[in-house]
C-alpha cells in the first residue's frame, strides 16, 4: 500500500521514522512519499518532497514573512498527494499546515489519518469541527485526550506515546565514551535544551546561560538542534567559548546529565523519561504572550505537568524566566528534597504513560483501518 505522510517538525520527523519502520513490518509491500526529515529519509531511502527545515515556521511574525514559502508548500503537497494517489494520508502533529491538507485530502476522496493529535486542548478548540470532518482515524499519544476528544463527539484511539518507545530503545553512548567523544570533564553536566527554532534560540538560550558562572562546580552542554549548525549559536557563546554545543546526541546528552534546563515543547518529556530533574522554560515576545494569556485554556505549560494534571516541574514563564529565578530553581533540583521528589513523580508519569510501544500499535491501527475501509 502506499502512505503520504507529513512531519513538520523535527520531533514529527522522530515520531514518523519509527512509524513508517513499524509500519514496514506491518506491510512489506509499503511505499512512502512524504514531507520531514533526515530521519525519515535513512528509513525510507529516499528524500523529502519537502525538508522540515522549510516549512517550521513559528508565531504570527515568522509565519507573516514566509507566507510565500508556505502557500507553495501547500500547493506542492496538494500536487504531490493527487500525482502519488496514496492509499491513506497520514499527518503526524504541525495542526496549522496538517488541517490544511486534511481538508483537501478528504475532498479528494483519500483517507486521512492524524497521529499525534493537535493540542486543541490547549487553544484553537474550534478547530475539532475540522477534526470530525476531515479525519477518519485520530491516534492520540496522551491519555488525558482521550476524554477531551469523546466530550466533542470525535472517536480517539490512544495508542501510548513514542516518546516513551524512543527514551526505551535508545542505545547510546556510555559514559565514558560519551564524555571522551566531546572532551567532556569529570564534572557533571547540566544540559541546555534551547529549542529547534531560530526564535526559541535567541528568547531563550541568553537566560538559560546567565547561570553558567554561579555553578562552577558543574559543567554546561548545549544540545544543538539538528536545524542549525555551530555558527547559529556562536553570538550567544562570546563569553562562553569553551561551552561545547553537541549535535545529533541529544538523548546521550540527557542520558548522562545531572540536571536540565529545557525549552517547554517534547524535550520537557524527553527529559522526564531519561530521569533527569529539569526546569522547564519558556518566552517570547510581550505582545504575543499576553495574547496568548487569553487564548490558552491549560492550567499547565509543559508536557511532564500537563499529562500528570499537577505541577511536578517547575515552570518558568516569561518575565519569571529570568537569571535570579532561574538559578534558585536550578539549586533547588541540583540537591535535596526537591530533586528527590521530582524523580519519585517520574516514576508515577512513566506508569500512566504506559510502556506500550506506540508506534507498532500505530502502525497496526492504520494498516487494518486501510484493508478494512
Amino acid at each position: 500500500m502506499k502512505y503520504f505522510i507529513i512531519a513538520g517538525e523535527a520531533s514529527g520527523d522522530l515520531h514518523a521514522a519509527n512509524l513508517i519502520k513499524a509500519i514496514m513490518q506491518e506491510d512489506h509491500k509499503a511505499e512512502f512519499k512524504y514531507l520531514g526529515g533526515d530521519l525519515m529519509h535513512k528509513v525510507t531511502k529516499r528524500p523529502p518532497l519537502i525538508h522540515y527545515n522549510d516549512m517550521a515556521f513559528m508565531g504570527v511574525v515568522d509565519v507573516i514573512k514566509n507566507i510565500r514559502t508556505i502557500y507553495r508548500n501547500l500547493q506542492q503537497t496538494k500536487q504531490a498527494i493527487l500525482s502519488y494517489k496514496p492509499d491513506v494520508v497520514i499527518l503526524v502533529d504541525y495542526p496549522g499546515f496538517n488541517l490544511k491538507i486534511a481538508g483537501f485530502a478528504k475532498k479528494k476522496g483519500f483517507k486521512t489519518v492524524y497521529y499525534i493529535a493537535p493540542k486543541l486542548w490547549a487553544w484553537k478548540e474550534g478547530r475539532v469541527k475540522k477534526i470530525k470532518k476531515y479525519i477518519d482515524k485520530l491516534l492520540v499519544i496522551l491519555p488525558f485526550e482521550i476524554g477531551f476528544y469523546n466530550k466533542h463527539q470525535v472517536a480517539a484511539e490512544y495508542v501510548g506515546n513514542p516518546v516513551v518507545d524512543a527514551v526505551q530503545n535508545h542505545k547510546g553512548l556510555t559514559r565514558n565514551e560519551f564524555f571522551a567523544k566531546f572532551q567532556l570533564d569529570n564534572r557533571p553536566i547540566i544540559a541546555l535544551l534551547p529549542g529547534s527554532r531560530r526564535q526559541e534560540l535567541k528568547m531563550m538560550l541568553p537566560t538559560m546561560l546567565s547561570v553558567v558562572k554561579d555553578f562552577p562546580e558543574y559543567q554546561f552542554v548545549i544540545s544543538g538542534a539538528p536545524s542549525f549548525d555551530k555558527a547559529d549559536y556562536e553570538e550567544f557563546l562570546k563569553d562562553f567559548t569553551e561551552l561545547p554545543v553537541i549535535f545529533n546526541h541529544t538523548y546521550d546528552l540527557l542520558q548522562h546529565s545531572h540536571s536540565a534546563i529545557v525549552t517547554s515543547g517534547t524535550a520537557a518529556l524527553e527529559t522526564a523519561l531519561f530521569k533527569v530533574p529539569q526546569v522547564v522554560v519558556y518566552k517570547t515576545h510581550q505582545w504575543q504572550y499576553e495574547i496568548g494569556k487569553h487564548l490558552v485554556k491549560i492550567p499547565y505549560f509543559s508536557l511532564p505537568n500537563l499529562i500528570m494534571q499537577r505541577s511536578i516541574v517547575t515552570e518558568l514563564l516569561q518575565n519569571d524566566f529570568n537569571p535570579a529565578v532561574l538559578k534558585a530553581e536550578l539549586q533547588q533540583i541540583n540537591q535535596g528534597e526537591k530533586r528527590r521528589q521530582i524523580l519519585a513523580d517520574y516514576k508515577d508519569l512513566e506508569n500512566l504513560l504506559g510502556k506500550e510501544p506506540a508506534s507498532e500499535k500505530a502502525a497496526t491501527s492504520i494498516v487494518d483501518f486501510i484493508k478494512k475501509s
